[in-house]
């Protein structure tokens, strides 16, 4: 099987507005004067703040990037710290966490996110991911699932669907979930390759060999190497037809 990555959340932070009401109950101009030279003040460091929380924001995704995963997480509470609120730091955090192994740590960071935004698809995908990856796979199929109810197009999702409904050996659902994926989007070649595992668990070995002679033409020479070490294709792997495919 091959698991679909981690998605990056994005769209961060909302810009302030300044300007300050004309308060026409002001008991004199000296009272409105004060009060707005405070609002102006408070919006300014606000303003700050803000623009110290994106930098920080931008600094910890290039680190993330770069596979500096434990500098992305410092910069990510950095973050959190100024802004604990923004569901995008804490879904990022996560995948920093998740990109060490360390899945309990990230979970309890896509927890947060969905508290704050129950509608980031991206929280509930990636809390997908980090329970498959601890084998907690009907969890993890509630997870897809509510990632799928916000973004029907989500094909990623789909896919680890899919992954998480072959291990739970829910086989024709599971099939059912890649062709949703292949449905939306028709190169994704790990929607194939799963299919043939799929397939192959299921000792289906004609459409166990068409599906994966489908990712390996979509992606030469990756599939056939994965599919040599599979033990998905163990029921398969004597069979002279697969033999000749990977060979």
């Amino acid at each position: 099987m091959v698991l679909w990555r981690c998605l990056v959340a994005s769209g961060f932070i909302t810009l302030f507005t300044f300007g300050c009401g004309y308060e026409a109950n002001s008991s004199t101009e000296n009272t409105k004067q004060v009060v707005q030279e405070i609002n102006v003040t408070q919006l300014l460091t606000e303003a700050k703040a803000n623009q110290k929380a994106q930098d920080l924001f931008y600094q910890a995704d290039q680190l993330l990037d770069k596979q500096r995963y434990q500098d992305a997480i410092n910069a990510y509470d950095k973050v959190i710290a100024i802004q604990p609120e923004s569901a995008e730091a804490w879904i990022n955090r996560g995948n920093a966490l998740a990109s060490l192994q360390k899945y309990q740590e990230a979970l309890k960071s896509y927890n947060k996110a969905i508290a704050i935004k129950p509608d980031k698809d991206e929280a509930w995908y990636n809390q997908g991911n980090a329970l498959a990856s601890l084998q907690k796979y009907q969890e993890a199929l509630e997870s897809y699932n509510k990632a799928i109810a916000i973004k029907p197009d989500k094909y990623a999702a789909w896919i680890n669907r899919g992954i998480a409904l072959t291990k739970l050996q829910r086989y024709q659902e599971a099939l059912i979930s890649y062709d949703k994926a292949i449905a939306i989007k028709p190169s994704k070649d790990e929607a194939y390759y799963n299919k043939a595992c799929t397939y192959a668990l299921q000792s289906n070995t004609k459409l166990a060999l068409e599906n994966l002679h489908k990712s390996m033409q979509m992606v030469p020479g990756k599939y056939q190497k994965l599919a040599k070490t599979d033990p998905d294709f163990n029921k398969v792997r004597s069979d002279k037809r697969f033999q000749e495919l990977i060979n």
